[in-house]
């Protein structure tokens, strides 16, 4: 199924479009041309969360922008949404609809994800990029979200695609926060070291997830590049749209600049 969205200022069509991904009728947006890149959101917002920021990245490639089980316009069948089973769910989504390997920038969660995907499928993913993500809920500085704590823009935001309709919101959240409970995420400095793609990690200085942590994440991987964002939070894509989409930009389209006192990379 698929269905065209003119963009408002004439430019190249948008597409939009379901797939089956693990038996789930998944919906996401394609657009742009060149290099594949998938953008992965956040957990309980959905692809929207790019819009003003990430989005364009379509000058330059070709994007992808998928929406996991139970967020956006995507089906949610039920049952966990652990951050494996949503790796499982983009490894398929890789492999059905680009059919081979694609840089993957994932935010938050979807960042997570991506990780957990480049770890178990690394023929799919040729280049990484990991917002403000965790290998490990210990480096998370906030308590997993209850229904309670989410802003009534969000659920307004998740009833205008939601198939589920309004209401359904709460479910998810309440699902995520029992695999995040569950210790769902848990990986080690030792398995970061199977990731054998260029990643860059780019986070904010006051951030959800802390310095500390995202600085073993960055020395825990092979080949990774480094950047924080002054004055921004975990809502970095909003703060400063600019600088992190030009940082990201800058990363996936080409090969790094030669640098002229490397210690780490020497």
């Amino acid at each position: 199924m698929r269905h065209d969205r003119a963009r408002a200022d004439g430019g190249e069509v948008a597409v939009q479009r379901y797939v089956e991904v693990n038996g789930v009728r998944t919906w996401y947006d394609e657009r742009g041309t060149g290099e594949p890149v998938v953008l992965l959101h956040g957990a309980i917002v959905d692809s929207r969360c790019f819009e003003g920021n990430l989005d364009a990245l379509a000058g330059s490639f070709r994007l992808y922008l998928p929406e996991r089980r139970g967020h956006g316009h995507t089906a949610d069948p039920g049952g966990p949404l652990s951050p494996r089973l949503m790796a499982a769910d983009t490894v398929e989504f890789l492999r059905t609809v680009l059919g081979g390997p694609a840089a993957l920038v994932g935010y938050s969660a979807g960042a997570v994800v991506a990780l957990l995907t480049a770890l178990a499928r690394p023929d799919l993913v040729s280049r990484l990029v990991l917002i403000s993500g965790a290998f490990h809920q210990d480096g998370v500085l906030l308590p997993p979200a209850s229904p309670a704590d989410i802003p009534q823009i969000i659920y307004d935001q998740h009833a205008q695609v939601s198939p589920e309709g309004p209401g359904h919101l709460a479910s998810v959240i309440e699902r995520i926060a029992a695999s995040a409970e569950a210790g769902d995420l848990a990986l080690t400095t030792a398995e970061l070291r199977a990731v054998d793609c260029r990643t860059l990690v780019l986070t904010g200085d006051d951030d959800a997830v802390s310095l500390e942590h995202t600085l073993e994440l960055y020395r825990g991987l092979p080949d990774a590049e480094l950047a924080v964002v002054p004055g921004a939070t975990h809502t970095l894509l909003i703060e400063k749209p600019q600088l992190c989409t030009g940082l990201v930009a800058t990363f996936l389209a080409g090969p790094p600049a030669p640098t002229h006192m490397p210690i780490r990379r020497a």
